[in-house]
């Protein structure tokens, strides 16, 4: 069982890291919801969360300071990239937390008890099980984020770069199906 919940957990870690290639720097750091959502920004948070919950929570520590985790962090510093923090350096930095968490998914046992410091006393004490569970369902919704960010950005869109994943269309079937829905929106608004 563990071995299954680490592979897909593995496999929406992947997904985060090809949703950023071949883009532009620019393209990597827009903001293209009113909420700021950007692919490198979701990446920096998916590091510290790594870091924190396969850290912390089980007394392993991750050995890097992350400042934008910490509480006089100013709000949503996990989200974005700032001018001094490259793509491959925020890129490289998930790989190092997420191969830190891997340590301890290896080292421990499912029902191993660990300890989430910023959840309410009465959910703090946690299994490995779960915080694997919780991380698959964290990255699995970023993944989801990016998916959309990154058809905005240039219309790639898929699951992975060996399987989209999508029904069989080109650009102009997709612009007639998008039309259609557009269609039978505006229909349904009117009633």
């Amino acid at each position: 069982m563990k071995t299954d919940l680490h592979r897909y957990l593995q496999r929406a870690r992947d997904a985060m890291v090809w949703k950023l290639d071949g883009l532009s720097e620019y393209d990597a750091r827009r903001p293209l919801t009113p909420t700021g959502t950007n692919l490198l920004g979701l990446v920096k948070h998916l590091a510290g969360v790594e870091a924190a919950y396969f850290g912390d929570t089980f007394g392993r520590p991750y050995g890097e300071a992350l400042p934008w985790m910490s509480e006089e962090a100013e709000p949503n510093a996990d989200m974005w990239a700032d001018e001094s923090e490259t793509r491959e350096g925020i890129v490289a930095l998930y790989r190092r937390a997420c191969a830190h968490a891997d340590t301890t998914i290896g080292t421990l046992a499912l029902d191993s008890v660990g300890r989430v410091s910023w959840w309410p006393p009465e959910r703090s004490e946690v299994t490995l099980h779960l915080i694997l569970i919780h991380m698959i369902a964290e990255t699995n919704r970023h993944a989801g984020h990016a998916d959309i960010v990154r058809e905005l950005i240039d219309g790639a869109v898929g699951l992975r770069a060996d399987m989209d994943n999508m029904a069989p269309g080109d650009e102009a079937s997709w612009a007639h199906y998008h039309d259609r829905l557009e269609k039978v929106a505006r229909e349904a608004g009117r009633s």
